[in-house]
């Protein structure tokens, strides 16, 4: 029955090989139970609230992305969204964070009738393929340098931005961790990102217990794998809590307009980097079920604002679980069921530190990358669009920037050298919406 409904042997996939690959992406991307609620409590929402909401978004969201979309896509509240939400319209504008949350609502219902009636599957399409393969591989970069800033094996320097972190126990521990999981990964060791995730969590018990101390990097406290205990009762007091008729203002649109176009693109950018790096496509060279992938991710934005947190969107750490060999919505179907247990016990969740999944992230990078073949790069008018999106993807720390200026330059440039002819109605339009988001953030 679950063979023949996710169609397993059509895509060379198999029951073992789709459970693996749905525990390996939750792994790489369960940090959003905790980090979501640490980021939106400081609106003066409650912490248990926020992470009910979060688990149960991520969960119901996921699992319809498996069923209906059939997809190997996670869905959850997204980083970088949830900043926006608490310290630009929440803390920096004053909004009221139950006005806010019916801004999400009020997205997501845009979002769902965009998707409903293939306005958004027209602007996926809208997408200059060389746009695609950059977006692809500069996700891959982000990625990569994710697993490098948790790993701390990069960190900040007021000088130069970034450098090199001295080699302390840390950086080792995650250095032996990569080195791990790139010969299982070589190897095609079934389950390979999944060993090196509890291997180097195994590695990281004596960090601040027999030698090293984390404190600096780790919120005062000297290990890296903590005991928080394990039960903790749900808090659903923030249900239904939203503000549906003080969002409709007319001076909250443009924040209603922020979250839609930032989910959206962050959400377009995910599926068509993750669909080119993964061969996931149709027949027509369009990513898999994009319509219905679509619809799930915008009832994620619209149940987030019912539920209380931030817009849901696709996530890249998918990515980890398509490169250990999942092709079909049961990847995701497992992720989302893998979130239902957290509601009561999510104190485990400090056993995995973020340095155990960073071996993952870095080798899912290396994945991501294989689009970048496909570039024209002896062409410059399409080099120079595809480089900026390319490198302003994990510069800019966002998907979305590096999607909006790959797409300006692209049309800029190609109207410039009069080749009218290769910059379509639609992707005009969305330039003039990508401006327009440029000058309200």
């Amino acid at each position: 029955m679950i063979e023949k409904y996710f169609a397993l042997k059509e895509n060379n996939s198999d029951l073992k090989t789709e459970v693996l690959a749905g525990i390996t992406t939750f792994l790489a991307a369960m940090y959003i139970i905790v980090v979501n609620p640490a980021i939106i409590s400081k609106t003066g929402m409650p912490f248990n609230g926020v992470l009910t909401a979060t688990i149960l978004v991520s969960a119901f969201s996921t699992i319809m992305m498996g069923i209906y979309a059939k997809n190997p896509i996670l869905v959850a509240p997204g980083m970088g969204i949830n900043a926006f939400f608490t310290f630009f319209v929440v803390i920096n504008m004053g909004l009221k964070w139950e006005v806010a949350l019916g801004s999400v609502f009020w997205s997501g219902i845009i979002f769902l009738l965009l998707s409903v009636f293939n306005v958004r599957t027209y602007i996926v399409k809208a997408i200059p393929k060389q746009i695609r393969y950059a977006v692809s591989a500069g996700i891959g970069l982000f990625i990569a340098l994710i697993g490098l800033v948790n790993s701390r094996f990069i960190i900040a320097d007021p000088s130069t931005l970034v450098k090199l972190n001295r080699m302390d126990p840390t950086v080792i521990t995650f250095i032996v961790g990569l080195l791990i999981t790139s010969l299982l990964v070589i190897k095609r060791v079934k389950g390979a990102l999944i060993i090196g995730i509890i291997t180097t969590t195994i590695l990281s018990i004596p960090i601040g217990r027999l030698y090293g101390d984390a404190s600096t990097y780790n919120f005062g406290v000297p290990t890296l794998v903590t005991w928080k205990g394990i039960f903790e009762y749900p808090d659903f007091s923030l249900m239904f809590k939203l503000d549906l008729i003080n969002s409709l203002k007319f001076a909250v649109w443009p924040i209603t307009f922020a979250f839609l176009f930032t989910d959206m693109f962050d959400s377009l950018s995910t599926f068509v980097g993750v669909a080119e790096a993964s061969d996931l496509i149709d027949p027509n060279g369009e990513p898999r079920n994009v319509k219905e992938s679509l619809i799930v991710d915008a009832v994620a934005t619209t149940i987030a604002g019912l539920f209380g947190t931030s817009s849901g969107t696709a996530y890249i750490e998918s990515a980890t679980g398509i490169a250990e060999g999942g092709r079909t919505g049961l990847t995701a179907v497992i992720s989302g069921l893998l979130f239902f247990p957290f509601m009561f016990i999510s104190p485990l969740l400090s056993i995995v530190p973020a340095i155990a999944t960073a071996p993952a992230l870095l080798l899912v990078g290396v994945f991501m990358m294989k689009p970048i073949l496909k570039i024209n790069w002896s062409k410059f008018d399409d080099a120079v669009p595809s480089f900026l999106s390319l490198i302003l993807i994990p510069f800019t720390y966002s998907i979305t920037q590096g999607i909006i200026w790959g797409f300006l330059s692209w049309t800029v440039i190609k109207l410039a050298l009069n080749k009218r002819n290769e910059v379509s109605y639609m992707l005009l339009a969305i330039d003039i919406f990508a401006i327009f988001a440029l000058l309200i953030q």
